[in-house]
């Protein structure tokens, strides 16, 4: 376990400092605001469809490391997606981060996502590790009220 938490520190350190899609997406009327008041964490996030498969997404916005870094490998994560597949890994995500299953349950489908699983030991941190996630199922559902973590 020494190895993992190693790792998963190591990515959230990359993904805080130099996050991937990093970006607005213009012309998108798929986007959904959130925010997480007990850690002041803010984000857009924006998804591309092409039917129903997500061409592309993207955020911006400030909070912690884990929150940044959660948004940026879930834009890498569900690119290529299905939505129906965006929104079962949004499941898996949470229940993983909630430690209602074992990282080696979700390693086929999550992949480096299971890295988070440690969170689950840090109640108050699962809020800033599935902002981006709630946020990212707001856009898909055309959701006009922002996302709280409330």
């Amino acid at each position: 376990m020494g190895n993992l938490k190693e790792l998963y520190q190591e990515v959230i350190l990359d993904h805080n400092r130099s996050p991937r899609n990093f970006r607005e997406i213009a012309d998108t009327p798929h986007h959904a605001e959130g925010h997480n008041p007990l850690c002041g964490d803010n984000i857009t996030v924006w998804v591309e469809l092409d039917g129903d498969v997500i061409s592309d997404a993207s955020f911006i916005g400030n909070g912690c490391a884990i929150s940044k870094a959660s948004a940026s490998l879930m834009t890498q994560a569900v690119k290529g997606k299905r939505v129906s597949e965006a929104k079962e890994l949004f499941k898996s995500f949470q229940k993983l981060v909630t430690g209602r299953v074992s990282p080696e349950e979700s390693k086929d489908l999550l992949g480096k996502l299971i890295l988070f699983a440690g969170v689950s030991q840090f109640p108050v941190r699962v809020k800033c590790a599935s902002l981006s996630w709630h946020t990212m199922n707001a856009a898909l559902e055309d959701a006009a009220e922002p996302v709280t973590t409330e």
